[in-house]
């Protein structure tokens, strides 16, 4: 038995596995194993608590990102209705204004008309003194017009006293 090379193969193996266990390689290695299960352990704590945070984020993300979408539909609203209130105030200005231009235009024309219609009466009433004139002296001439000329110093004096 000791000439076979199965015997030396058996009897080196027992003594390899006894320096093992001599040594505590199993205690060891058990021990190793737990650090890595506990390593592996705390690194499965560390991704949930990471991933809750991550989801917790998220859902405040979400919250902002609707709260910042109500905000953006309230401003688009109150920027329409200031647009409406503007469009419906410049309506209106430019209503008062056309009106305005229109009563000071017809304000002008009638002043207008006014000084027309002055400017002809006095050029009738200029036409109408030099007719007068014209036929005055054209049939006046004489006595009967020194007799217009007394009468008129005389009544004159009575409208001066």
């Amino acid at each position: 038995m000791l000439a076979t090379p199965e015997f030396w193969v058996l009897v080196s193996f027992v003594l390899f596995i006894g320096l093992l266990v001599y040594v505590k390689i199993p205690g060891k290695v058990g021990a190793m194993l737990d650090e890595r299960a506990r390593r592996i352990a705390k690194e499965l704590e560390e991704a949930r608590n990471l991933r809750d945070e991550a989801q917790a984020l998220l859902a405040e993300y979400d919250r902002k990102r609707r709260d910042a979408e109500k905000e953006a539909e309230a401003i688009i609203v109150q920027a329409r209705e200031e647009a409406e209130a503007f469009a419906v105030e410049t309506r209106h200005k430019l209503t008062e204004t056309v009106e305005r231009r229109g009563r000071l235009a017809e304000e002008k024309i009638a002043q207008a008309e006014a000084q027309a219609v002055k400017e002809v009466r006095a050029a009738a009433a200029d036409l109408a003194i030099a007719a007068a004139r014209q036929m005055i002296a054209e049939e006046m001439q004489g006595a009967r017009a020194a007799k217009l000329v007394d009468a008129s110093i005389a009544e004159l004096k009575d409208k001066l006293h």
